[in-house]
């Protein structure tokens, strides 16, 4: 019945969210970058739920994202579906899968009409959503059905979010992983050096209020579309703006200027055709005030310009994301970034697509504000970054780390370990679900000793999962174990972490054989296997 072969990630995806509903773990994530197909996903998960014999719901929250869910399912599986929408119901119908409206089904009259134990397994689409009253009701009301929740790469405050509503990370795939093996588009910033003034705007649901905003951009639209002149002419580009009559002012601004642009917004009689033209080459600038950021693909897309700045991550990535995907002839993506200027330190940047450390997209952001005006490789931008910012780490947790290398344990204490293999993710690990938050278990210290890792200074089940987690993948990839970065930082030698297994042991056998002295030709501050 499956007519789409999965990607290798994709398929461990499905594996992974089938593994955690099979080990207790009720409502699980799925996080993945916009266009990765996370819709292919989901529907591979319903395809074998239905043929265990169960009865899926797929939720969203807009009528184009049901479409889609329904189009992907029939199109990779071969499996229809009914509908849970205004007028139209699932109840009375064969098919086992159901695209259902939100909106429709948080009505207690519409809920009534369905045993509770109706859906044996729920979907949510753009999962970030759910944390909302209206979803919570339909979750509530089907509380027997294991819940899969799909979203692109949420933030930190949004994981903390999301983990009250859901049970585990099933899994997770990054933007940078996407990138470098070839499934999305490379991303190229450049820092327009372009002052804009926010420190006046008010804050509103949680984000950057939208009129607020409007009023600081308004006087710098007409540099903005000079500067984007330079750089958008041979480009396809996006333009996200805080609202429809800006939308539709700019759009104006940039046709004088010389562009071909077009505005689309959600009453625009003729979007359909617009969206079409646009994706036909007859514009290169399309303008909306937040319309297409769910569920309208072009992936000849290649320039996006946010002029809605937001503190929200997921919606940024979402922005962004309009422009990831892969096309014939497109090299990269551009991102056109603004000096923002703002007293709260939340804005979203670039750097927020691929750092999970703030203090990291704070020095990727400075860096890239310093080249102004070159298009920078984020992915180069967020090396360089993480490089300095351990530096700076280090040197300032140079005495902690020496009295750590010494100390007289045969076991790695974590941050040593952390910083050795200068694992950024590890060093600013945050637990999430409840039962990361819980102390490690007996079964996980013990397993850290033996490995090597003095476990003490761990304190909850979801770093110590991390950290097995890692040192299982590094043995398979043949790099240093703890105690041999033990043994050699405890010589001076640096970032053992970041050596190959045998390298290492090479080297211990040589020290070995030298009566346990490092040979003299060897400068452990230096040295370099």
């Amino acid at each position: 019945m499956n007519q789409v072969r999965l990607r290798p990630y994709q398929q461990e995806a499905r594996d992974a969210i089938l593994s955690q509903w099979e080990q207790g773990f009720q409502k699980t994530l799925l996080v993945l970058p916009t266009g990765c197909g996370k819709t292919i996903v989901f529907a591979s998960v319903a395809e074998e739920c239905v043929r265990q014999g169960r009865r899926v719901l797929i939720l969203a929250h807009r009528g184009e994202l049901l479409d889609q869910a329904a189009d992907k399912l029939k199109a990779s599986t071969g499996l229809g579906c009914s509908v849970e929408k205004a007028e139209e119901s699932c109840l009375g119908s064969w098919f086992r899968v159901t695209v259902g409206s939100v909106q429709t089904l948080m009505r207690e009259k519409r809920l009534a009409q369905f045993q509770p134990d109706f859906f044996n397994v729920i979907i949510v689409d753009e999962a970030h959503h759910c944390i909302s009253e209206s979803y919570q009701k339909i979750l509530n009301y089907f509380a027997q059905a294991q819940v899969l929740g799909v979203t692109a790469t949420p933030d930190r405050g949004d994981r903390k979010n999301l983990g009250e509503v859901f049970d585990s990370l099933a899994y997770e795939y990054t933007l940078p992983k996407a990138i470098k093996e070839g499934y999305l588009s490379p991303i190229k910033a450049v820092t327009i050096p372009l002052k804009l003034d926010l420190s006046g705007v008010a804050i509103q649901s949680g984000d950057y209020k939208a009129s607020d905003v409007d009023c600081a951009l308004e006087p710098y639209l007409f540099q903005i579309a000079e500067e984007m002149k330079k750089y958008c002419e041979k480009r396809k580009t996006v333009v996200f703006l805080p609202l429809v009559k800006t939308s539709q002012k700019f759009r104006d601004i940039l046709n004088a200027a010389g562009l071909h642009a077009a505005e689309v917004n959600g009453n625009s009689p003729d979007r359909e055709q617009i969206l079409k033209d646009f994706s036909d080459g007859k514009y290169n600038v399309l303008c909306n005030s937040m319309l297409l950021t769910e569920g309208w693909d072009c992936p000849s897309v290649d320039c996006i310009v946010v002029l809605r700045p937001t503190k929200v991550r997921s919606l940024y990535c979402q922005m962004v994301g309009r422009g990831t995907r892969l096309c014939e002839g497109k090299e990269n993506l551009l991102l056109l970034d603004f000096l923002w200027h703002t007293e709260r330190h939340e804005l979203c940047r670039p750097a927020h697509l691929i750092c999970e450390s703030e203090e990291i997209a704070e020095k990727m952001t400075e860096q890239l504000a310093e080249a102004a005006g070159c298009p920078v490789d984020i992915e180069d931008a967020e090396k360089q970054a993480c490089e300095d910012v351990v530096a700076q780490r280090e040197s300032a947790l140079a005495k902690q780390l020496e009295e750590m290398k010494h100390r007289k344990r045969k076991l790695v204490d974590p941050l040593q370990f952390e910083m050795s293999i200068q694992a950024e993710d590890l060093a600013n690990y945050e637990p999430s679900f409840g039962w990361e938050m819980a102390p490690p278990s007996a079964k996980q210290v013990a397993a850290l000793e033996k490995l090597g890792i003095f476990p003490d200074e761990i304190e909850n089940a979801g770093k110590a999962k991390q950290l097995l987690d890692r040192l299982d993948k590094r043995r398979r990839e043949g790099l240093t174990t703890p105690k041999q970065i033990r043994f050699l930082e405890s010589k001076g030698f640096q970032h053992v972490g970041t050596w190959q297994f045998e390298a290492a042991r090479n080297l211990i056998d040589r020290i070995a054989a030298n009566g346990w002295h490092i040979p003299y030709e060897v400068d452990p501050a230096t040295y370099q296997p």
